[in-house]
C-alpha cells in the first residue's frame, strides 16, 4: 500500500510485463512486475526529484530529474542508469517535468516547469 501513496507518474513497458513509477517523495524509480511485485528501484543523486517518465517502443527508459534537471535513461531492470541525456549545463535543461521519445522524428522531447520552452533532442 506504501508504494500506491509514493506513485507520481508511470508508464508501462511494450510487452506489458513491467510498471515503472516515478516516486517524487522518495526521490526513486521503482520497477514492478504486471502482478505488482517490487522488481527493482533506482536512486542516485542524479534522479533528485523524478518526475516524467516514458518507455519508448524499444523498451528504453527514459525519466526527468526534476531538481537535479537532469533526463537519464535507465535500464529495463530499473537497476543502474546507463546514461545521462540531458543536463542543465550542458543542455539548458531546466526542471524537467515530462519526456518523450518521438520514432517519427528520432527525437527526445522535454517539457519544462514554469516555462514555455520545450526542447527537442536530436538521437542516433
Amino acid at each position: 500500500m506504501l508504494l500506491c501513496l509514493a506513485v507520481y507518474k508511470c508508464a508501462v513497458s511494450p510487452t506489458g510485463d513491467r510498471l515503472y513509477i516515478t516516486s517524487r517523495n522518495q526521490d526513486k524509480l521503482h520497477t514492478l512486475a504486471r502482478d505488482g511485485t517490487l522488481l527493482a528501484t533506482y536512486t542516485g543523486p542524479a534522479l533528485d526529484g523524478p518526475e516524467g517518465l516514458h518507455v519508448t517502443p524499444a523498451g528504453q527508459v527514459l525519466v526527468c530529474g526534476q531538481w537535479s534537471n537532469t533526463v537519464l535513461q535507465v535500464d529495463r531492470e530499473g537497476q543502474s542508469k546507463l546514461t545521462t541525456l540531458a543536463t542543465q549545463k550542458r543542455d539548458g535543461v531546466r526542471y524537467p517535468e515530462s519526456v518523450c521519445y518521438s520514432s517519427t522524428t528520432s527525437s527526445i522531447i522535454v517539457g519544462q516547469w514554469n516555462s514555455d520552452t520545450i526542447l527537442v533532442f536530436r538521437v542516433e
